[in-house]
């Protein structure tokens, strides 16, 4: 069910793209490597243990707290190839991203709330400077739907894959938990209906 937006992502732009997600998790890599050896987490440590200048690393993380955050976070979270184990077609794979982001954050709340704590603060203390996050979720999405990428125009690609990210992860947990007050099986049946919605309505329905 493409669009019309038929208009193609530049490579460049997807090249700094790539890089951008290297360098940081190399930043996160570094700051693993720094609370291994029982050191505190600060940018200047990761960045020397990343072998990156210190000036990169702070325009990535310019908060120590959240860079310990998320790199505590970033141990936890499974390969692609993993998640998706045993899974054939795109809605099986986007399904299991779905389900597994979600699962993640709810077996991590605590983790995953002060994560998003630190991220806040941060962007209170910078004047509302928008703080980069890891969004592994974004190129798990875009990976689960390769498949059926040739049937999506561009802007129809960018919307559901922008619309799954919504859809799951902490925040998904904190808008079911405490907004909606569901939580258990009840949440992630909603992820997963939230989900099926969305590919009912860019892919069309799955095959009975």
């Amino acid at each position: 069910m493409a669009g019309q937006d038929t208009r193609q992502v530049p490579d460049t732009t997807r090249d700094r793209s790539a890089q951008k997600s290297r360098t940081r998790e190399a930043i996160l890599a570094g700051a693993r490597e720094v609370l291994a050896r029982g050191e505190p987490v600060t940018v200047n440590a990761a960045a020397e243990a990343a072998g990156i200048s210190r000036a990169t690393a702070y325009r990535y993380f310019s908060d120590p707290a959240v860079l310990a955050a998320e790199a505590g976070l970033a141990v936890q979270v499974w390969p692609y190839d993993k998640v998706i184990e045993g899974t054939v077609t795109s809605r099986e794979k986007v399904l299991a991203v779905s389900l597994y982001i979600f699962d993640l954050s709810v077996q991590h709340e605590t983790a995953f709330r002060t994560f998003l704590a630190r991220n806040l603060d941060a962007w209170i203390a910078e004047n509302g400077k928008r703080s980069l996050r890891g969004a592994r979720r974004v190129p798990m999405f875009e990976a689960a739907l390769d498949a059926d990428r040739h049937r999506l125009s561009d802007g129809d690609f960018r919307d559901l894959v922008s619309a799954l990210t919504l859809a799951t992860g902490s925040e998904a947990m904190l808008a079911l938990h405490d907004i909606a007050e569901v939580s258990g099986e009840d949440a992630r049946r909603a992820v997963r209906v939230i989900a099926e919605a969305l590919l009912d309505r860019y892919l069309g329905p799955a095959p009975s």
